[in-house]
């Protein structure tokens, strides 16, 4: 039987100081409660697969599928109006890429999975209400046509989430064109790491802008592109009356993508 996914991941090819590698954070006792159809077959994904135990297995982070490469990605940002040099992802696994019949390619990550090199001591794991949030939130947004990241499966993970009071854990698993932040430039800026900073820049226009290659000058094409794609999207957020409550750097894909659903018109 053929993997249901297949795996074609550039991002892990990137030198090692753009993430670091991370292993599975199994959970106690993962319970399925939603999956995505239709964004599945946009992917190529057996739907019949998706609502299998062995699919909710991998959406919690307990089983790992062949070409996956899971890793957390290393950023920076403006929290606030306070920098913070070196952020990362503390609570989500990248396992890779995915590409459609048509060429697209698409990240799919974990949210909430446990705790990464980047979680400066927190659990690494996601109440279930966020989780819920997001999957619903993300999908109105698509369907009002924002440009926005997707949610293909909630699950439960059977385990307790320490916050304000004990909440039910869940995992969301995101899919988006890429996960490339503006913090992700920062990063690289704020350390003047000039070598990086420029692989980043040439991944991130043979991966999201090809059009690009060609000109005279594509760093500056790629400025343009980023502000023109952001710009449209928070005028189709104040079209909508939508709000965003952490609209830090951090939380910003330079694609347009907005990756940060939950908060919608007060800090969740």
């Amino acid at each position: 039987m053929s993997a249901p996914i297949t795996f074609d991941n550039s991002f892990a090819q990137l030198p090692a100081s753009f993430y670091t590698r991370q292993a599975l954070q199994p959970v106690a006792k993962p319970d399925l409660i939603q999956t995505n159809q239709r964004l599945a077959e946009h992917l190529g994904i057996d739907p019949a697969w998706l609502r299998s135990n062995a699919a909710t297995q991998v959406f919690a982070g307990n089983e790992l599928l062949p070409g996956a490469d899971p890793l957390a990605t290393v950023y920076a940002g403006f929290q606030f109006g306070n920098w913070n040099p070196r952020l990362g992802d503390g609570r989500a696994l990248l396992l890779g890429e995915i590409l459609t019949q048509t060429g697209s390619r698409f990240d799919l990550q974990l949210k909430g999975s446990g705790p990464t090199h980047y979680s400066r001591g927190g659990d690494g794991r996601s109440p279930l209400g966020p989780v819920l949030r997001e999957y619903l939130v993300s999908e109105a947004m698509n369907a009002l046509g924002v440009p926005t990241t997707r949610a293909l499966a909630a699950v439960t993970t059977g385990e307790t989430v320490y916050r304000e009071q004990s909440e039910p854990g869940g995992v969301l698993t995101r899919v988006a064109s890429s996960h490339i932040r503006f913090g992700s430039f920062q990063y690289f800026s704020g350390q003047q790491d000039l070598d990086n900073l420029k692989h980043l820049a040439d991944y991130t226009i043979n991966r999201h802008y090809p059009m690009l290659l060609d000109s005279d000058q594509p760093y500056l094409g790629l400025l343009e592109q980023v502000i023109e794609q952001i710009a449209a999207l928070i005028a189709k957020w104040q079209c909508l009356g939508f709000i965003h409550g952490v609209m830090n750097t951090d939380n910003m894909l330079i694609t347009g993508d907005h990756n940060r659903l939950w908060p919608l018109c007060v800090y969740g």
